[in-house]
């Protein structure tokens, strides 16, 4: 069912980078599990070091395995049929999850700081955690409001759309690198008989937990970053329209592609400058992230 440009060989590469991903993701979820059960007493939400334990799991499940998902879930070919509305609430859905367990694994860090009267907001890691936790809102927010709800004009969607695409790019960036800091800032303050140093078995087996963090992100940017994987626009839904609009997609694609009506040439040039509008919106909207 893929595009017919598409090579079979492009489809089988796309389907073992998606696999390698998922598989690398999913391992470093359960590398993050295995860290706080065998190493750091397990979680509990009870202000102690189990608590703060929350933080690293959630990040990484939500902030960098499920982000990751909702940046390439347009470029699944399976999906291609499928309703662009559908897949734009599947993208917001998977990046609303994603927020969620971001903001309750912050919660989980100020807690245990306050109860253990350990200073907030003093290293870089939690300059940068934090900013990402903001400008990751606001993206999701500004998605919500411009590409998922019937409200903003197509000539806004396509002016914001090369931003929302670098900034989701940028933001998932930047959480891996977050995430990088704060696993070798934890193993630095917690490892001191033997020091982290020594290379002590925890150490060694985080450190390979934050180098699967490096593989993920990397399969993720890349599948996301080929033009030939985008979803194709002519099998897109319409572009949603402003309230009180009319239609900008579908219908007159079909004018066009019947092409039998002699008398109704200026519909089809309407049509052309409709359809080249949407592609232009499509074309950028491919790698999208919120």
């Amino acid at each position: 069912p893929l595009h017919g440009a598409r090579k079979m060989e492009d489809y089988g590469r796309f389907l073992a980078l998606l696999v390698s991903a998922l598989l690398v993701g999913f391992v470093s979820v359960i590398f993050s599990l295995v860290w706080v059960f065998h190493y750091r007493e397990g979680l509990s939400w009870d202000g102690s070091q189990r608590e703060f334990n929350w933080h690293p799991v959630l990040i990484i499940t939500g902030f960098v395995f499920i982000q990751g998902i909702a940046i390439i879930v347009y470029r699944l070919p399976w999906t291609w049929k499928c309703s662009k509305l559908l897949m734009k609430f599947i993208h917001a859905g998977l990046n609303t999850i994603a927020m969620i367990l971001a903001i309750v694994s912050m919660v989980a860090v100020f807690e245990y700081h306050n109860a253990r009267n350990i200073p907030n907001m003093y290293s870089l890691h939690s300059w940068i955690g934090l900013t990402a936790v903001i400008f990751y809102s606001l993206q999701l927010f500004l998605g919500f409001a411009v590409f998922l709800l019937p409200f903003a004009p197509a000539p806004l969607r396509a002016a914001l759309m090369p931003i929302h695409v670098y900034s989701g790019l940028t933001i998932f960036a930047t959480v891996i690198a977050t995430a990088l800091m704060g696993i070798t800032e934890k193993l630095i303050f917690s490892l001191k008989n033997p020091a982290y140093s020594a290379s002590p078995p925890e150490a060694t087996f985080v450190n390979c937990l934050g180098l699967l963090l490096v593989i993920f992100g990397a399969l993720i940017l890349w599948m996301a970053s080929r033009p030939h994987w985008k979803r194709p626009p002519e099998e897109n839904a319409k572009v949603l329209r402003p309230i009180g609009g009319t239609p900008e997609g579908t219908q007159a694609e079909s004018t066009m592609t019947d092409g039998s009506n002699a008398d109704k040439s200026d519909l089809r040039i309407n049509s052309e400058a409709a359809r080249k509008q949407n592609f232009k919106i499509d074309e950028a909207g491919q790698r999208s992230t919120m």
